[in-house]
């Protein structure tokens, strides 16, 4: 069976879930996707095997940058199993939404799951679901593939229960704040720009980021060499406050077959 992996992943952490599942169904061909670096989208159809979709959550919701770049792909009853990747808050109403999406598009949901990553505004000082995919994780979702391939095996195709709500919660507008650059420890050697996913870091003789169309995944920040990315804006700084207060009891993997 072929199998598909198409996934936005920032800071890795989604791609390292897709990737476990992928290998637990044990595919002898696959087919990678990475969006998150992808500019634009493209028209691309898929006619057989499998495909594992993968994204992150932000604020309960599919980032729109990711639906941009996923409203190329089209199929026609294909199965796709989808995977949504939360900091240890809340995934709300981002599976849902995801399989109205790809559903829209001709797939056919067979499995979903939601799993926890590292926060994208954890920090040393500040941890949020530090270190996590961890390896509990990452059994977990070799147990999830090989539930999803003896379902493959046996031709079911049948709809599972996912959680969420219709309509989505409101959408959280992005954009105005962004990690800010060191100059001091900076050694402008370009990672921040080559990582982040909407490319708006330009690398010259200093680091200049376009705040208004920044995600705030801190890909930048969690990549950069030195530390010289931080992301230190006061409504960060409060959210992280909150996010360690309500947050910080451990949260599992919620699987949907």
């Amino acid at each position: 069976m072929q199998l598909k992996q198409i996934y936005f992943s920032p800071t890795a952490t989604t791609r390292k879930i897709v990737e476990t599942i992928a290998s637990a169904i044990g595919s002898a061909e696959n087919e990678i996707f990475d969006l998150t670096l992808q500019e634009k989208s493209q028209a691309v159809e898929i006619k057989n095997g499998a495909v594992i979709f993968g994204i992150p959550v932000y604020a309960g919701r599919v980032p729109e940058v990711c639906l941009q770049r996923l409203a190329g792909f089209s199929a026609a009853g294909v199965p796709a199993v989808l995977v949504a990747l939360y900091g240890n808050r809340e995934y709300e109403d981002a599976l849902i939404e995801l399989n109205d999406v790809v559903s829209e598009a001709g797939f056919k949901v067979i499995a979903a799951a939601a799993f926890i990553g590292e926060h994208s505004y954890s920090t040393t000082e500040q941890p949020i679901a530090v270190g996590r995919p961890d390896k509990q994780d990452l059994e977990m979702a070799q147990i999830f593939g090989r539930q999803v391939a003896e379902k493959l095996a046996a031709g079911s195709l049948d709809h599972p229960e996912i959680a969420g709500d219709r309509p989505y919660r409101e959408r959280v507008q992005f954009g105005g704040i962004a990690p800010i650059t060191n100059p001091v420890t900076c050694t402008l050697c370009g990672r921040c720009a080559e990582v982040c996913p909407t490319f708006v870091i330009d690398v010259g003789g200093e680091v200049i980021t376009r705040a208004e169309d920044c995600l705030m995944c801190c890909a930048c920040a969690k990549n950069c060499p030195t530390g010289a990315r931080a992301m230190v804006h006061p409504v960060i700084q409060e959210r992280r406050a909150l996010l360690i207060k309500n947050c910080s009891t451990r949260k599992e993997p919620s699987l949907f077959l």
